[in-house]
């Protein structure tokens, strides 16, 4: 689009536009616009006709976009982001008086370790601040920060696009862990006596092998599970009243596994160790209210 071209379309279209890119959705677009839907629709009208596209099908509830509007995305955000920036004066973020919206993608496990402490300083010091945990599959976390619908995400360490920044946030060392009075509790924990077991997988994937099966695998190796299951809690439910064994980040069995039901061993194979790092798009870089936030991540958890 040349210059001749900007002067004559109202840019105000490009923000309904970002919206129905982020949300799929025209009405989930006009409630985060404060808009009606007649609004948006006629907003979304007037640009597909200024464009000539149609930038969005309906598919069920789902507003799907087009390959021309997927490649006017990331310009589009970036030109919305760009111009918010300028107009905010470069203020400086202030928690104690903000109000913004963060979700944050945390899989199972990573809730229970991350947002109590984070709840609590949120409590405290930025009490206008508001967090969204959810949960995005492995592969659709890049299109998820790109479009807005993630601000940032933990996870282990991730091929990820260029546009994807990401920082180590700590080591992450596998235990074993078993019930109390488990056969293999007394003795030392071998490699044999490890595969001989049987094992609880939590994983939120219906099938395919956990990271820790993967490393097996590489060395040649595999272990028989007993079990998978979708979260933490039901898996130490579960291996507090059976001989099956859970592996698992050494930070998860410390603060989820209290009590002394529980054993922990060291891996007894040698795994690479699985590092938790935060993600988020370099759109966000700079942004203030980000780098708040990231910061305590950061700081909290080094």
């Amino acid at each position: 689009m040349n210059e001749k071209n900007i002067t004559r379309i109202d840019l105000n279209l490009f923000v309904v536009f970002e919206a129905i890119y982020r949300e799929g959705s025209i009405s989930r677009a006009a409630n985060r616009l404060n808009l009606t839907q007649p609004a948006v629709s006629h907003a979304l009208a007037r640009l597909r006709d200024r464009l000539d596209d149609p930038l969005f099908v309906r598919r069920g509830h789902q507003m799907v976009a087009t390959p021309r509007a997927r490649s006017l995305a990331d310009p589009v955000r970036e030109a919305l982001s760009g111009l918010q920036h300028c107009l905010s004066g470069e203020q400086a973020f202030d928690p104690s008086s903000a109000r913004r919206t963060f979700v944050l993608g945390l899989r199972d496990g990573l809730e229970a370790c991350v947002l109590p402490p984070l709840m609590r300083y949120i409590e405290q010091y930025a009490p206008g601040i508001e967090v969204q945990s959810v949960t995005v599959a492995r592969r659709d976390l890049a299109r998820e920060l790109a479009v807005g619908r993630l601000d940032m995400a933990m996870d282990v360490q991730l091929p990820s696009a260029a546009e994807v920044q990401q920082q180590a946030l700590m080591d992450a060392s596998l235990v074993v862990l078993m019930r109390k009075e488990h056969p293999l509790a007394d003795g030392t924990l071998t490699s044999k006596r490890y595969l001989d077991a049987r094992h609880v997988l939590v994983s939120s994937r219906r099938r395919g092998p956990g990271l820790e099966d993967f490393g097996l695998a590489q060395l040649g190796l595999k272990r028989e599970l007993g079990l998978r299951c979708q979260h933490y809690q039901a898996a130490f439910e579960v291996v507090a009243g059976t001989d099956l064994l859970l592996t698992l980040p050494q930070m998860l069995a410390q603060r989820l596994a209290g009590g002394d039901r529980f054993v922990s061993r060291k891996l007894p194979v040698a795994l690479p160790s699985m590092g938790l790092y935060l993600y988020w798009h370099r759109d966000l870089e700079s942004d203030a209210a980000h780098v708040w936030l990231r910061d305590l991540f950061v700081r909290g958890l080094r």
